[in-house]
């Protein structure tokens, strides 16, 4: 199971989530079947560019409550000040991804970025 964390623009086209989460799984050296949820934080879950793109990658939207994206604010790599401002985490995407990918969740791509969107890509922690 992989989950694409996802923080992103309200100005966010379809086109540019969906461009940057094939990056970021070509950078992990894995393929479009192997992602199973594109989440991010609840506010944004529900802005037509993320639902299209989801419906487009065909994985199911994943909201992220503020809460379970703030647990996993210890666990992020990236500090960026916009996103601890916005969401009290340093990066939306590294968080959801964390969050959305169930219990020992592992960061396997630190947070990619493109003109208004950023990605990271996690994943559940198997074997000792």
């Amino acid at each position: 199971m992989i989950v694409a964390g996802v923080g992103l623009r309200h100005s966010v086209k379809a086109d540019e989530i969906v461009a940057l989460v094939e990056q970021a799984l070509e950078h992990a050296s894995l393929a479009r079947d192997d992602l199973t949820k594109l989440a991010t934080v609840e506010a944004l879950s529900i802005l037509p560019a993320f639902t299209e793109a989801a419906r487009r990658l065909d994985v199911p939207v994943t909201p992220v409550a503020q809460d379970a994206l703030s647990a996993s604010a210890p666990h992020v790599r990236t500090k960026s000040a916009r996103s601890i401002a916005a969401h009290g985490v340093g990066s939306v995407a590294e968080a959801a991804a964390l969050a959305a990918a169930g219990p020992h969740p592992r960061l396997i791509l630190e947070r990619i970025t493109s003109a208004s969107a950023t990605c990271a890509l996690a994943r559940p922690e198997t074997g000792p």
